[in-house]
């Protein structure tokens, strides 16, 4: 493995397999090399998948390797007539092929340790482009290939994630290593709740416009995800210390313009920012939900050291049950319906008295698709935190979508209403 030619800065991966267009298989390993193409500075620019055709992969192969200056495969380097990979790419690099013994030798070695004899078309596996280098593979049988391509370089790698990942960071990362730029990649992401992707665009986009021009600049992305807006800034340096302090100023300017509407500036999950807070504040938690079913308490406890905090939690579904378990008066729920801030609170000061928490939450509401009344359409949930006698805070939403994103969306609120409420 040489390092001629131009740094690589640009990447691109096409996953091989017609099982991969189908319902059943997630292409995976895309997630996996762009962690680690990110930690060399070369950038995932695109990815791909394509099925088991000679005429799409050659097709997708020749763009990929026309505008970027590193293509990796994944798949297609079976013994089968649909493994096509290595056929395909030694046809666009003009590469004869030719068997490499040793790999005959390796491959039939691991047959004969299970009692067996290798078929012939293993064989295939050993077909080699010239000029490659082999990339052994100790946990299947289709070794690797890295090919160096005039200032490209082309890299093909087994499909299974245990095959590819040691290969990856076995073989592969010291040869990308040394092709790569001085310059490496810099990330930090802001999370944030309680507004729309939109009204977090107006409060910031006067400020991450600026940046576009900076040298170094930081390039921005918004992410609208489930119950949260993200913020992405991604800056390119051959300085670490300038690059993170960079980072860290743009990071401290967002989150001026978005107050505590930023509830994670590193990595944590709203659990775990919850879970910190009353960790940190010695309070216990106890959850009384109806809609969510459960799914509340189950978030909560996903921590590690939830136990420390959370005492209980009760999926009180029918009004018997919000009756009988958690103490919510019935004329109540004949007086409001179950759907509504009086029962949220009452649920939440329920559980509270009923486990000794210090802190109680009760979450009701219409998840869907049936349910609905005129002024209680699907996705009406009211929420309400408790803290000893008198404080709380009590709010009904209207959430988007089916059932599931509903029931998530409501688990959010609920965990930003707390950790607002222990904020204060």
């Amino acid at each position: 493995m040489t390092a001629p030619g131009r740094p690589l800065r640009t990447a691109e991966v096409i996953a091989v397999g017609s099982e991969l267009l189908g319902t059943t298989r997630l292409d995976t390993n895309s997630l996996f090399l762009a962690d680690r193409l990110a930690s060399l500075g070369i950038v995932l620019r695109a990815k791909a998948v394509v099925g088991d055709s000679r005429e799409d992969l050659s097709a997708l192969f020749s763009q990929a390797l026309g505008r970027s200056d590193l293509v990796i495969t994944t798949g297609g380097l079976g013994p089968t007539d649909d493994d096509l990979t290595r056929d395909v790419v030694a046809a666009a690099l003009s590469l004869p092929l030719e068997e490499d013994a040793a790999i005959v030798a390796r491959i039939a070695e691991r047959f004969a340790r299970r009692g067996l004899h290798m078929p012939e078309v293993n064989r295939r596996q050993a077909m080699v482009p010239a000029g490659a280098v082999v990339l052994n593979n100790p946990n299947g049988t289709a070794p690797g290939l890295f090919i160096d391509h005039g200032d490209r370089v082309v890299v093909l790698l087994p499909g299974p994630p245990r095959e590819l990942q040691p290969m990856m960071d076995g073989l592969v990362v010291g040869a990308l290593a040394e092709r790569a730029s001085a310059e490496r990649l810099f990330r930090t992401t802001l999370a944030v709740t309680g507004r729309s992707e939109s009204h977090v665009e107006e409060a910031i986009q006067p400020i991450y416009s600026a940046w576009r021009d900076a040298k170094p600049s930081i390039d921005t992305t918004i992410l609208a995800v489930p119950g949260q807006i993200e913020l992405h800034l991604t800056l390119r340096s051959s300085d670490e210390t300038h690059a993170r302090q960079t980072l860290a100023n743009a990071r401290d300017a967002l989150m001026t313009a978005l107050g505590d509407d930023v509830f994670s500036s590193d990595g944590r999950a709203m659990e775990e920012v919850v879970g910190d807070l009353l960790r940190a504040r010695d309070l216990t938690v106890a959850v009384a939900e109806s809609c969510t079913g459960g799914l509340l308490t189950s978030r909560l406890t996903d921590v590690p050291g939830s136990s420390a905090y959370v005492l209980a939690g009760v999926a009180a579904y029918s009004n018997t049950a919000k009756t009988e378990l958690v103490g919510v008066p019935a004329s109540l729920l004949e007086a409001h319906g179950a759907v509504s801030e009086p029962v949220a609170e009452a649920l939440a000061r329920g559980i509270m008295a009923r486990t000794g928490a210090d802190v109680g939450v009760g979450v009701t509401g219409i998840a869907g698709p049936g349910g609905a009344t005129p002024g209680k359409p699907v996705g009406t949930v009211a929420i309400a935190v408790a803290r000893g006698a008198e404080s709380a805070i009590t709010r009904t939403f209207r959430f988007p979508g089916g059932r599931a994103q509903v029931k998530y969306s409501a688990t959010q609120a609920a965990l930003d209403m707390l950790r607002r409420l222990l904020s204060q």
